[in-house]
């Protein structure tokens, strides 16, 4: 049944004609349209709706985005009355006015935690359509601002901020920028912006603004509730990760490379001789004939079953790094070439970036293989299976590059087979993630782990890891990746990382970036995911010959050494907790890195804690962040009792303490009476 609005009795002079739109229930959605315009609300899981607004026609279904394709079912009404609109689901309330503004209320007492904000009393409104050509627009969605609130989640960024209230924020994908459009509010609301696109967020004091460069509709969805209940819908409609294999839990060891067969086993055979406790090794980049053959080389990696048979025996998982890119040179590239699998252009070659390779004096120009596109993703995946899986059992991979890391990144220059550039582009990471989890599944494998150097919404239930790219190596990065950490733990990734100590540089002979090791490590040690990393000193120009410096815990001189071996054995008897942790991720969407408010959010004092978070819901971590510290002062919220897990001396929470914190020591503090094996 269609209703005519109410039009409103006085309307400004100074106002453009106003709209009088119609309202209609549909197939249990509110719908708005008015001046060619269509806006549709509908339930989409409990306290949750999905709202789609397009220009010229009815919502477009199949578009590219980050939610699953069947909504929960959810009980929900929808009324019709006064020239108004208004869709109730469970705690979310939505009322829409006969202009088409759209106004987001708690139920329980109608208080609006977020509304649509006009630009100008004139034009543009709160949904702005600037027309692109071929039916595709530069997409403008307002809101309003308010004094109070915190925003948090948007993905991974090294500014150093976990509020992020007051910053402008690209929404695209770079080395260490990984954007994920999700965003949770203090004001008790999480939305995700369902789109793809290259674009921005502004979350400016005078209003919210998403910006999507190019693309044919908004498409927004947002849930009602506390930021944990937030995470919890959110993951349920975006998919959540598959349980963290024990192995993964564990360390992993790694360095900017490992040339050779010899050169990995002599490590790994290293790690076991002095008792300590490893997980995992990677292969890492230009162990490859050529890039884009995705095998061994068989002259620096001459029998790579004898290497993962001995690494088994050892307990040891072998990860193998694999990327997106593919030379000229490579047996592949013709077959992807000739059938349309690579990342297309608009004008100009396929190429897009120059690279290193073997058996040419200069770099050559590569292409990316097509992740949008089925086809392409079950050719990649059948020469990955017959050169890693089938011949060698390998089952776990680092998706390098994965941005794409274009050179330059022109994405308005790109068309992919589920779009433009522009309209599509930042979904890549997620799909490439796809490309390895279906395939995998489909060979019967259940423990499934990508580490992946960016993410989009929705790249968790892949099985995708996230590391925070290649990154300093001071304390001031060190710091900046605590908020890096939980602005992605509260994008629904819950498996994150960092290379400890930093990747560009780092002597392993300095004093001064032995203790920043020592305190990174120490972070690394309460990471969802612990992994050894970096381009150590001295280093060598890029190329298929290149590797850094030692990076091993013994790379560090005895006193440092020591202290890194004694975390590593607090990892191994934590990992019982890790695996606990990791079930609730994969079960409730829970992240393991966590905001102190995600635990207390009616402490209003955690809400700006920026330098320590809880591991799990038991673990307080304080970590040493400034050069030269032997104390730290970390607040404990309220509403629980604080033991120092290394002391046993305990604190009623709601104030900040300060406590020792020698170099062989991270502040960490039980909550509740929580018994884990910290002290040896």
């Amino acid at each position: 049944m269609n209703q005519p609005a109410e039009i409103q009795p006085q309307v400004s002079l100074a106002q453009s004609s106003p709209t009088v739109g119609t309202f209609r229930e549909r197939d249990g959605a509110l719908e708005w349209s008015g001046r060619q315009e269509t806006v549709r609300i509908e339930p989409w899981g409990p306290d949750a709706v999905r709202v789609r607004a397009r220009l010229g026609g009815p919502v477009l279904e199949g578009l590219p985005g980050a939610l699953l394709d069947e909504a929960p079912a959810t009980p929900s009404t929808v009324k019709i009355e006064d020239g108004r609109g208004q869709l109730t689901v469970g705690a979310l309330t939505v009322e829409v006015n006969g202009e088409g503004l759209i106004r987001f209320l708690r139920t329980e007492d109608s208080a609006e935690i977020l509304a649509e904000d006009r630009a100008h009393f004139w034009w543009p409104g709160s949904r702005l359509y600037t027309a692109v050509g071929n039916g595709h627009h530069r997409l403008e969605q307002r809101f309003a601002a308010y004094d109070d609130e915190k925003l948090y989640g948007l993905g991974q960024h090294q500014h150093g901020r976990l509020d992020q209230k007051g910053l402008v924020l690209d929404l695209v994908q770079r080395n260490a920028e990984v954007g994920i459009p999700v965003l949770t509010s203090s004001r008790g609301y999480t939305l995700l912006w369902n789109n793809p696109a290259i674009g921005r967020v502004e979350l400016a004091h005078n209003g919210t603004r998403w910006v999507a460069d190019s693309a044919r509709q908004i498409d927004y969805w947002i849930t009602a509730g506390d930021p944990a209940d937030g995470q919890r819908r959110y993951t349920a409609v975006t998919g959540r990760s598959p349980m963290l294999p024990e192995w993964a839990a564990g360390f992993w060891q790694c360095k900017l490379r490992y040339r050779t067969q010899d050169e990995l086993m002599a490590v790994a055979r290293e790690y076991k001789r002095r008792g300590l406790p490893i997980s995992a090794i990677v292969c890492d980049f230009f162990h490859w004939t050529h890039l884009g053959d995705w095998k061994f080389d068989p002259k620096e990696w001459p029998d790579p079953a004898a290497m993962v048979r001995e690494l088994e025996e050892l307990g040891i998982k072998l990860v193998v790094s694999v990327w997106p890119s593919v030379s000229p040179l490579s047996e592949n590239h013709p077959v992807l070439e000739q059938r349309g699998w690579f990342i297309g252009t608009q004008y100009g070659p396929m190429a897009h970036a120059d690279w290193p390779d073997k058996e040419v004096a200069s770099t050559v120009q590569v292409s990316f293989y097509d992740a949008t596109n089925p086809e392409a993703r079950e050719f990649v995946w059948s020469r990955v299976k017959e050169n890693y899986l089938d011949p060698y059992g390998i089952t776990a991979f680092w998706l390098d590059a994965c941005e794409p890391e274009l050179k330059p990144g022109f994405q308005e220059n790109l068309r992919y087979w589920t779009g433009p550039g522009l309209e599509v582009g930042n979904a890549y990471p997620a799909e490439n993630a796809r490309t390895f989890y279906e395939g995998l599944l489909a060979t019967g494998e259940e423990e499934i782990v990508t580490l992946n150097r960016s993410a989009w919404a929705g790249s968790q239930r892949y099985g995708a890891a996230l590391w925070s790219g290649d990154i300093g190596t001071d304390f001031p990065t060190l710091r900046r990746q605590i908020a890096a950490g939980l602005n992605t733990a509260l994008s629904g990734i819950p498996w994150w990382n960092t290379d400890i100590g930093g990747f560009h540089g780092g002597d392993p002979d300095d004093p001064a970036y032995r203790e920043v090791m020592v305190r990174w490590f120490q972070f690394g040690t309460l990471s969802p995911l612990m992994r050894l990393h970096g381009f150590r000193d001295p280093g060598m120009p890029l190329g298929p010959e290149m590797t850094g410096g030692p990076n091993e815990v013994w790379s560090y001189g005895e006193e440092a050494g020591a202290i890194l071996e004694r975390y590593l054995r607090l990892r191994e008897r934590l990992k019982p907790y890790v695996l606990d942790v990791m079930r609730a991720a994969h079960e409730e969407g829970l992240p393991v890195m966590r905001p102190l408010f995600l635990e207390f959010p009616d402490d209003q004092a955690t809400w700006s804690v920026d330098d320590s978070y809880l591991f799990g819901p038991d673990l307080l971590v304080a970590p040493v962040l400034t050069a030269g510290a032997t104390a730290r002062t970390a607040y404990l919220p309220a509403g629980a009792t604080w033991t120092d897990a290394w002391t046993g001396e305990t604190y009623e929470g709601g104030r900040a303490v300060t406590v020792d914190a020698p170099l062989d020591r991270i502040p960490l503090f039980l909550r509740d009476g929580a018994r884990l094996p910290v002290a040896e």
